[in-house]
């Protein structure tokens, strides 16, 4: 009997699997959760936790921004599989819409991208965009960390970056997911860390954007960013030009 069962089931996943190759367009969401779930739990049954999860948040959506403690209050979903569909959660925003970044450096097109590509990200990042000689943008990095309200980037890693990339210059960005896009004093500390970054690497820093709930704060705009690389300068430093 037990050996009839595994064969049902096997015989199920491979049926599911074939209508997903040949459209899967006809697989209603408890049956594409279901795949889903395969590669998270491999030998069970996941229609019935398909099915619970479904019932628990209302619909894919509500599965894939719920917590990783509710996602393990439904009967058969234990961390790995919490964590899994979690991860999945984070990953849609992203892979939604091909990433475009703007092609040349201008205030409003690059104001207008951070407000867009930030809009549907719950916790902090910092995105790096480098410049060739002609301001056009020839690579972009996002940076991460475990913190929802906090990015916290070591400035080897983002130098690193400049010196792999070794751009003409820089605009950075980040986002205040919850607040408004007013700096906060751990914002200055990090864009003066950026800027004596690019100062040794003999880069230039254009601005530093922030984007909230009321709208995107620059640094430039706001007059800050000739204030900062005065200030924070090699050359100010060691005590010569430019202090």
């Amino acid at each position: 009997m037990k050996s009839d069962k595994k064969s049902m089931h096997k015989g199920h996943r491979q049926r599911i699997s074939q209508r997903l190759e040949s459209s899967g367009k006809d697989l209603q969401d408890h049956e594409l959760l279901e795949i889903l779930l395969f590669n998270a739990i491999p030998r069970k049954n996941t229609n019935g936790i398909a099915h619970s999860l479904i019932e628990a948040f209302g619909s894919l959506y509500g599965v894939f921004h719920a917590t990783p403690d509710q996602l393990r209050s439904v009967k058969g979903v234990g961390p790995e599989v919490a964590a899994y569909l979690r991860c999945i959660g984070l990953i849609m925003p992203r892979a939604e819409k091909p990433k475009t970044d703007p092609i040349k450096f201008n205030l409003q097109s690059f104001s207008e991208h951070v407000s867009q590509s930030f809009a549907a990200l719950d916790q902090e990042v910092i995105e790096i965009f480098c410049l060739d000689a002609s301001e056009r943008v020839k690579s972009s990095r996002r940076f991460t960390s475990d913190s929802a309200n906090k990015v916290q980037v070591r400035s080897e890693e983002i130098n690193r970056y400049i010196i792999t990339v070794s751009p003409a210059g820089i605009v950075a960005a980040h986002n205040h997911p919850e607040g408004i896009c007013r700096p906060s004093v751990e914002d200055d500390r990090f864009t003066a860390q950026l800027m004596m970054t690019c100062s040794m690497n003999n880069v230039k820093f254009y601005d530093h954007l922030i984007t909230g709930k009321d709208g995107v704060y620059s640094y430039f705009r706001a007059g800050k960013m000739e204030d900062i690389r005065k200030k924070f300068n090699v050359d100010k430093l060691l005590g010569g030009v430019g202090n």
